[in-house]
């Protein structure tokens, strides 16, 4: 607090100011309550800042009314600030709420949305009350927010309710400041809407009865259902029907990516899944993401094979709006709930275009007439020793803005990756990284992005002036930084911007060493980089090590491929050695060799990705991916089925820039397999002995350059036997670690250190 009023006099009055999520979260009704109970007199009102505040009263009234406006703030709240200066008092008795002001500059926070509180579960459960059996309860500690907001100040006529008329009994509670619905923007009822609808697909003709219960007896008998959420459409099965769950992957186009699961509650979700306390809590979260979680060897209910194939763990999320607890009560099984789209196309959002691309899959749709203004994604997380590390950042988390360690001096838009993409904007010290994007190069998606980054900049109220990018030049997010007028350009290398994200995360300024392991990036030598030892900071670095680099057999392909790493490793150890893998290949890889040793098409990269995806394939777990970081994660599963073993031997080479000898630990994996070691085994070796190679190049960076921290960042961190085994190592040999939680290491978290990098070059 920037004043106390005991400083003002025995009668006194104070303008406040709150910044921070505090439209759209039940603030202005917990000032008036809290007003109200302390004695003080004044206004509150809503504005492009945040709240505005006149009080009056008693000095140890106002301190009291000051110091409760952050300590006992409504549960969606976030308070970054509370600032107070005198005014004259004017003696004015009573206390309201007065209109939003739209006048002035824009630096308020929208909330995420939330899941649906237990004071609206437990109405919309009833048996009886105006909202039993409603899909669309809602207050403001919970419901829709980020997804149906237009513009700021945060009223209704700026939400996509403005379409729906209060009825009376809703109005009388917006309009009550003692009720927990006063002014929740989206508050509703059967009485006014909005309403269901279930449509047969692809005719589009109404089924008939209740729509709740028609979609989970269609589920029970095997159908394919598109349900509309909070950020977008979704598909869902009955995860116990074995056709159905078939039928879906093969109309998705998903050869092998897990579907997520929808469980009705945490007892349910504990039938599938391990739930310890920590999981428990991120499962529960009003975020509410899919949890990855290692999957139950005995449960009560039979989840068919489809939904996972291969998979020791299940992705779960609990329900998070009335319509997905009513869906799952009524269809009495866990249900498969996966975004609505095909393969790497943007979520379908708006109905008429779900109706259009869903028809061929789905069989009905279950919809509802609230438009969503923005399509998002759902969170994905996991648990590593007891802590969430997203994966996806992105309903439920955007677009809280994260605290950039260096204020930016002038609005910064930051493009982001390609792969997994977001973008940041930022200003001040303020950074909001956007929902989830996806995959630049589908032409939808990259118009998702460009729509995204237009919509977030007129809802925040900032107009860029510096835009960073990556410097791969074929990134179409460094394109659109290109096509930009009138803005300054600043080129962030991928791996520096991977290490920023992590320090950005921890409010982290000093140098740091930072490794940034992942599968590709443009490096500044022009080569493809990925397995990355860099002493850096927040406004430059230098590379001081790196995994040996090795050829990628075809280029992009070799991504594709894992085989052709396999291949391209075992040809630089000499004799390919008579493994299953060089076998299936044996006719293909001739060319692909000479054409390597030439350099033609074959670019080198120290990529760690591609070193995993080598190890997978000569231990014959993938030849070909179906999607980004499979192998890797096939490799990782291997492993876990395996005790603790000693890690393979592997050599630093100790140059002016370390290199790893990669190819070591490839070599003591195909002497494993050859003397029929089990794959767990290998596995499980390969990783402990990457961990000990990375601890061993950390401690010779220490000798070097004396840093005592240590910075984990890139997509391979993902991996939590690698991500908990090189941790452990560091932290025995005296070294701070900082890894990702709430920003995913994976390139979803770019956009953050470039942001980050920017702010402090610009300073």
């Amino acid at each position: 607090m920037s004043e106390k009023s005991a400083e003002v006099g025995a009668e006194a009055r104070l303008a406040v100011r709150v910044a921070g999520i505090v439209q759209g979260v039940g603030f202005r009704p917990f000032v008036y309550t809290l007003a109200h109970r302390l004695g003080v007199h004044g206004h509150v009102g809503n504005d492009p800042r945040g709240v505005f505040i006149e009080a009056e009263g008693p000095p140890e009234a106002l301190d009291a009314f000051l110091t409760a406006l952050d300590r006992e703030r409504p549960p969606l709240a976030v308070v970054d600030s509370v600032a107070a200066h005198p005014l004259p008092p004017t003696g004015a008795r009573g206390f309201r709420i007065v209109g939003s002001d739209p006048a002035g500059a824009q630096t308020t926070q929208i909330s995420p949305d939330a899941a649906t509180c237990s004071a609206c579960l437990d109405e919309t459960l009833a048996a009886t009350g105006r909202r039993a059996g409603y899909a669309f309860t809602n207050c403001t500690h919970c419901g829709p927010r980020f997804t149906i907001v237009a513009a700021v100040p945060y009223d209704r006529a700026s939400t996509t309710m403005a379409g729906f008329a209060l009825c009376g009994p809703c109005a009388a509670e917006y309009a009550d400041p003692a009720d927990r619905r006063f002014h929740a923007q989206p508050v509703c009822c059967p009485g006014c809407g909005p309403r269901l609808r279930l449509s047969a697909l692809p005719s589009g003709e109404p089924l008939t009865g209740d729509p709740i219960a028609t979609a989970a007896r269609l589920l029970r008998d095997g159908a394919i259902v598109a349900v509309k959420g909070l950020g977008g459409y979704h598909l869902a099965v009955d995860a116990t029907h074995p056709s159905a769950a078939a039928r879906l992957r093969a109309a998705k186009h998903r050869e092998d990516r897990p579907f997520a699961l929808m469980a009705a509650g945490l007892s349910e979700a504990a039938e599938l899944v391990e739930v310890d306390p920590a999981a428990a809590g991120l499962l529960a979260d009003p975020a509410r993401p899919i949890v990855l979680l290692p999957r139950r060897r005995r449960s009560p209910h039979r989840i068919a094979d489809a939904v996972a194939p291969g998979c020791h763990e299940y992705g779960v999320m609990l329900p998070y709006t009335p319509l997905h607890h009513l869906l799952l009560r009524a269809a009495a099984h866990p249900i498969v709930l996966t975004s609505g789209n095909v393969s790497d196309e943007p979520i379908a959002y708006r109905d008429d275009d779900a109706a259009t691309r869903l028809a061929g899959i789905a069989d009905a749709m279950l919809a509802h007439d609230r438009p969503i203004r923005t399509r998002t994604d759902d969170s994905v997380a996991r648990v590593v020793r007891g802590r969430p590390l997203l994966l996806r950042r992105s309903r439920g988390y955007v677009p809280r803005p994260l605290t950039l360690p260096v204020a930016a001096r002038r609005p910064i838009l930051a493009c982001g990756a390609t792969l997994k993409n977001t973008f940041c904007l930022a200003t001040g010290t303020q950074a909001v990284l956007s929902h989830h994007i996806g995959d630049l190069e589908n032409e939808a998606v990259y118009r998702s992005y460009t729509e995204g980054v237009d919509h977030l900049r007129r809802l925040l109220g900032i107009t860029p002036e510096l835009v960073a990018h990556d410097l791969h030049p074929q990134y179409l997010s460094t394109g659109y930084a290109h096509s930009l007028d009138e803005v300054e350009l600043l080129g962030v290398q991928h791996h520096h911007a991977h290490i920023a994200s992590c320090l950005a995360e921890h409010g982290e300024r000093d140098p740091v060493l930072g490794v940034a392991f992942d599968g590709l990036g443009y490096g500044g030598d022009g080569t493809l980089w990925g397995g990355e030892f860099l002493v850096a900071d927040l406004a430059s670095y230098t590379r001081v090590g790196r995994l040996a680099p090795v050829p990628m057999p075809g280029g992009a392909a070799a991504v594709r491929q894992p085989w052709r790493m396999a291949l391209s490793y075992l040809d630089s150890l000499g004799e390919l050695p008579p493994l299953p893998v060089v076998e299936r290949h044996a006719d293909r890889w001739p060319p692909l060799r000479s054409a390597a040793r030439q350099r033609l098409n074959s670019p080198l990269t120290s990529s760690a990705g591609r070193l995993f995806d080598a190890v997978a394939a000569l231990l014959d777990l993938r030849d070909e991916v179906g999607y980004e970081g499979q192998a890797a994660i096939e490799l990782e599963r291997a492993a876990a089925g395996a005790p603790p073993q000693p890690g393979y031997p592997a050599r630093v080479e100790e140059a002016a820039l370390l290199t790893l000898a990669g190819a070591d630990l490839v070599r003591a994996a195909v002497a494993d397999r050859l003397d029929g070691v089990p794959v767990p085994v290998i596995a499980a070796r390969f990783h402990a002995g990457l961990a000990d190679l990375v601890a061993a190049t950390c401690v010779l960076v220490r000798e070097r350059h004396g840093l005592g921290t240590v910075a984990l960042s890139g997509g391979v961190f993902q991996n939590v036997l690698l991500l908990t085994g090189v941790t452990d190592r560091l932290t025995a040999a005296g070294f701070r670690v900082l890894t990702h939680s709430l920003v995913p290491p994976n390139d979803a978290g770019i956009s953050l250190g470039q942001a980050a990098i920017a702010a402090t070059l610009n300073h």
